[in-house]
């Protein structure tokens, strides 16, 4: 067991936003559910908890009700090596969901991630500090993050 696992407070679709993500990523399943029904005071039938692992990443996630919602404090970064990566990713994310700039976006439960180039470190904290300027101009206008279009940018073509 990792020691530290996000914990993510849902209103009341817990079960529909976890079967969302793991039939999105890779390495990804649901453990034993709790339900309400064991708890006296809850109500019948109702999921409280639902343990879920995304790419080999634990994650618990609760029906905790409407008291809190989701904000772009805290984002989940996904790392892609290619553009399809990416794509995949973000429209699968967005679907439902809200674009942002800059890689982020939120999806349909108000959870917010970073699709992420790992190119992105390579040009940003390159050698060349025109070039990274350069990437960095071109990031900023971007919503969905586009790798040809940022080597483009740090090359300076």
């Amino acid at each position: 067991m990792q020691k530290i696992t996000p914990f993510l407070w849902f209103n009341d679709n817990a079960a529909e936003a976890v079967n969302f993500y793991t039939s999105i990523f890779s390495n990804s399943g649901t453990g034993d559910v709790a339900n309400f029904n064991d708890v006296p005071s809850g109500p019948k039938e109702n999921v409280m908890v639902i343990p879920f692992t995304i790419m080999g990443q634990e994650f618990i996630a609760l029906n905790g009700g409407p008291m809190f919602k989701f904000n772009e404090a805290i984002s989940f970064v996904i790392s892609c090596e290619t553009q399809e990566e990416v794509d995949y990713y973000w429209n699968e994310l967005t679907e439902g969901g809200a674009e942002s700039m800059c890689g982020w976006l939120k999806d349909k439960f108000g959870v917010s991630w970073q699709v992420v180039p790992t190119m992105l470190s390579k040009v940003m904290a390159g050698p060349d500090a025109s070039g990274s300027k350069r990437a960095m101009g071109a990031m900023m206008k971007m919503r969905k993050l586009d790798i040809a279009t940022l080597q483009n940018a740090y090359d300076g073509k």
